[in-house]
């Protein structure tokens, strides 16, 4: 890996040459950062065209596309996490799909609570449902939200990030607000090359990224963009003390441990290895003149990223020593896995009237799993995804000053799921060891029309009319895994016989005196492919139209209204409206505030999920079932059809400019939404159950069935502060920025059949309530130097944590830059300066600390989420990039 890196690097040290002795094509005029950010135009929240942020009834973030480039994330969830103070979004290390399209969350809401637009067009949902019952995935659970991180940060011009409720302007999943994504249309060249690695000498990264953009004779630009990475893992935990004690009685199979060769963990907690490439397109000709413009938008982007899974040992430890927080050591037991469990393979005898065909003799012809694994197993879970999606339209401006935008979206995402060192232990020897469980495949069409007009009447600016029509398809796809990966195999019930006399046979009793019944889990260890019963196409269909009015209504009052209707093939219709206004009191001094209601409508993939992943009950492994609401499993524990989310929001807040060099806003908001779509209680599932339902042996007996339901409502309150203020100092120019976020939420009404106290209790404490940035750039000549300090408040996760809050925690990122040859930039710099972690997880009676490892029973040194701000520690990295 290190000479392949090390050619990588020298190619593209290469590559930057070579490309600076070329032809220049077009000429960036400006290599510095953006100024005057706060009067930057902006394009969501309003349908005027000549609104800035500082006169803006809607706070609005702009963030330009320098602070989103110096970032040195790969993906774009972790840079607007950087930057944005109430945007949250877990590190997800052993968190099943949800390690792949990770869900973020806004102001306390969920991912599909946000609506995402890339130049104003709505963003395709991932495939991914969110059904990982852990707290990586509590603010979120349920959702299907867009994934961000298919955007490469190279092909951002700006980011417009709408901190208001927004349904009534853009429909369906605005309730929290809207991210808006302006992709770059300057002329110029740029080309980057990063390369950097964790404290800990793991989590190398390689990331190179390049922009070409072209402008024709003032009639038509073209933009390209890219981006490709290569990551390794990070390993932030310890083996698993049951991995030790089976190296101590067997020190000749040591080697046959997971992971045991590389000298890591049995069990990996930490960021998973992936690599992928992100590509954008943007273009746009005029016609006639500049009276119109075609215009084009398309990105491609896929992933990969190979995910460590729970340990299964293959003997049971006892006598473990542990801290359980009481003071006085303990000692555990923690058993095997059970698929190391003995199968039996002799069949009762062909007509036996004491051995039934369904029964297996107890004798020595026996298979066990440890033959394959002796030193037991940790299955590694890959993900692929694919992203798709296109824009394509005309707009321009008819007579009178009517404009008119007409486009037309087609979006396809994609996640392929797999497999490997894992086993189907129902089918023993049989048993496959590598997986495939199927495509989750979200296709999207969508066409728009916006329309406005200013019509004069007297106010101090015309009244800015709108108006307009959308029709939207989902489309929600599940293609079929491998048998194995879903089936219950012969060897999952054998009930067991022994043999008395030549052909004569009795049941096999325990000290109970019951016949004994072998079983064996049915699908894949770690996950569950997709069933025939299961797989195919869902859709709905939807047709909305909104009307708006906004205009100054005096110098120094301005005010704007807009309304929203929706029918859906699925549940019926929903209407939504929003009122803003924003009243300048002084030069200095402005109010706004607004009022409106919103919804989320469930969508294909909500009323249509079925995945089987496996959990494991007092150190049993188990197979948990979350099913689509139509289907007869649901339905047989109760299920109903899904209802829209429906939201309340209220904002106020001021603006206050003293001068032109300093900007403060403070914005404070409620939003309270109703029927929030959940995952209901478990269902434990029953011989009974199973008899009257056959389908439910795909989770067998004592597994777990779950569905979406419509089952509590939240409040949301919260205030958002950003001051900006820009002056000189020694001899160059400071600029500094300080954003301060209160989020609070709770629980106000819930079904206790599909929330927990425990899940009520993450939902108000998982995110922490006060969350402060504090950046300055200061920059003189060719040098420039970014700092920035992160503050994150006390949190806890009842789910997995119970009784323990860990403390607030501040992270540094800083970076120096200078410029040489009037085109290159070369930047060296460390986020999480100080290598600042979470507090470490303390010892309970739920929670013990093994001495063998000073690490839960499953090797977890850290809170598995990461936390806000992750579990990697410091990172340093230096960054090449050449500009003309």
């Amino acid at each position: 890996m290190t000479s392949y890196r090390t050619r990588l690097l020298a190619g593209t040290a290469a590559t930057l040459a070579a490309l600076s002795a070329q032809p220049v094509m077009a000429q960036s005029t400006s290599t510095t950062p953006a100024a005057d950010e706060d009067e930057s135009i902006v394009v969501i929240g309003t349908r005027r065209t000549d609104r800035s942020v500082t006169d803006s009834p809607s706070p609005i973030d702009v963030i330009g596309s320098q602070e989103l480039t110096a970032q040195p994330a790969v993906d774009m969830l972790d840079t607007v996490r950087n930057i944005v103070p109430s945007f949250f979004v877990p590190q997800n290390t052993i968190s099943d799909a949800s390690t792949f399209v990770r869900p973020p969350s806004l102001r306390g809401l969920g991912a599909d609570q946000i609506l995402v637009m890339v130049n104003g067009k709505r963003y395709n949902r991932a495939a991914l449902v969110q059904v990982y019952s852990g707290a990586d995935t509590a603010l979120s659970y349920g959702s299907q939200g867009a994934d961000i991180s298919n955007i490469p940060a190279i092909s951002v011009k700006n980011l417009q990030i709408l901190r208001d409720g927004a349904t009534a302007q853009y429909g369906s999943d605005a309730i929290g607000g809207v991210i808006n994504y302006q992709i770059r249309d300057d002329a110029g060249f740029e080309l980057t090359g990063l390369w950097g690695e964790t404290y800990e000498g793991d989590g190398d990264r390689i990331q190179v990224g390049a922009y070409a953009g072209f402008n024709f004779a003032d009639s038509g630009f073209l933009s390209l963009s890219g981006e490709w990475y290569d990551t390794d893992g990070t390993s932030r935990g310890r083996t698993r003390p049951t991995a030790v004690n089976f190296a101590t009685l067997n020190p000749s199979l040591a080697n046959t441990i997971p992971n045991f060769t590389e000298g890591l963990p049995a069990q990996i907690w930490g960021s998973s290895p992936g690599d992928g490439i992100k590509l954008f397109g943007n273009a746009g000709i005029d016609l006639a003149g500049d009276a119109a413009q075609l215009y084009l938008t398309v990105n491609y982007a896929e992933s990969t990223a190979n995910q460590s899974f729970n340990y299964r040992p293959s003997l049971t430890a006892t006598g473990l020593v542990v801290n359980d927080g009481s003071g006085t050591p303990a000692t555990r037991t923690n058993n095997r896995n059970g698929s190391f469990n003995t199968i039996y393979l002799t069949r009762c005898p062909t007509g036996n009237a004491t051995c039934p065909a369904t029964g297996f003799v107890q004798d020595a012809n026996t298979f066990s799993f440890a033959s394959i694994y002796p030193g037991g197993f940790t299955p590694r879970f890959i993900g692929d995804v694919e992203q798709r999606y296109g824009t394509g339209g005309v707009k321009g401006e008819l007579g009178g000053g009517l404009t008119y935008d007409l486009s037309a979206t087609l979006a396809r995402n994609s996640l392929s799921l797999s497999m490997t060192n894992s086993l189907s232990a129902s089918f023993g020897p049989q048993s496959q060891t590598e997986f495939f469980f199927g495509d989750l495949i979200q296709r999207e069409q969508m066409v728009n029309l916006d329309l406005t007009y200013p019509l004069e009447v007297g106010f101090a600016s015309p009244i800015t009319l709108s108006g307009g029509a959308e029709y939207r398809r989902e489309e929600y796809e599940k293609t079929v895994g491998d048998t194995q990966s879903y089936a219950a195999g012969p060897y999952a019930r054998q009930p067991l016989y022994v043999q008395v006399s030549p052909g004569v046979y009795q049941p096999a009793l325990n000290s109970s005196g019951q016949q004994i019944v072998a079983t064996q889990s049915p699908a894949a260890s770690g996950y569950g492919g997709v069933s025939p019963a299961f797989a195919g196409k869902s859709d709905q269909d939807s047709y909305g139209i909104y009307v708006g009015a906004e205009a100054d209504i005096t110098e120094a009052f301005t005010m704007g209204v807009a309304g929203r209707y929706e029918d859906y093939s699925t549940f019926g219709s929903a209407f939504v409206w929003k009122a803003n206004a924003l009243a300048e009191l002084s030069p200095a001094f402005s109010v706004r505030a607004t009022v409106g209601t919103g919804f989320h409508a469930p969508s294909p993939g909500q009323n249509n999920t079925q995945i089987v992943t496996t959990n494991f009950r007092s150190g049993n492994q188990v197979q948990t079932g979350t099913y689509p609401t139509t289907s007869a499993i649901a339905q047989f524990y109760g299920a109903q059809s899904l209802r829209p989310e429906r939201s309340n929001n209220y904002g106020a807040g001021f603006i206050f400019k003293p001068m032109d060099a300093f900007t403060l806003t403070v914005d404070g908001y409620i939003i309270d939404v109703r029927n929030r779509i959940g995952i209901s209680q478990t269902f434990r599932v029953t011989a009974a159950d199973v008899a009257a339902l056959p389908a439910l042996a795909i989770v067998g007996v004592d597994g777990d069935v779950n569905y979406f339901t419509n089952g509590f409502d939240t409040s949301t309150k919260g205030i958002d502060a950003v001051a900006s203020y820009r002056t000189g100092l020694a001899g160059g120019s400071l600029n500094t920025t300080l954003a301060y976020a209160y989020n609070k939420s709770k629980v106000t009404d819930f079904d206790p059949s599909v929330i927990s106290a425990a899940q009520r209790f993450n939902i108000a404490n998982l995110p922490p309530k006060h969350r402060l940035n504090a950046s300055a750039n200061w920059q003189m000549g060719d040098f420039q130097l970014n700092g920035r300090v992160n503050y994150f408040s006390s949190w806890a996760n009842q789910l997995e944590y119970p009784g323990q809050r860990f403390s607030g925690k501040a992270t540094v990122d800083l970076d120096a830059s200078y410029t040489f040859m009037d085109h290159f930039t070369l930047t060296v710099g460390a986020n999480n300066l100080f290598d600042t972690y979470p507090d470490r997880i303390a010892p309970t009676t739920t929670n013990p600390i093994y001495a063998l490892t000073d690490s839960l029973a499953d090797g977890q040194v850290y809170p598995r989420s990461g936390g806000p701000f992750g579990i990697n520690g410091g990172f340093y990295y230096v960054r090449l990039r050449v500009k003309y």
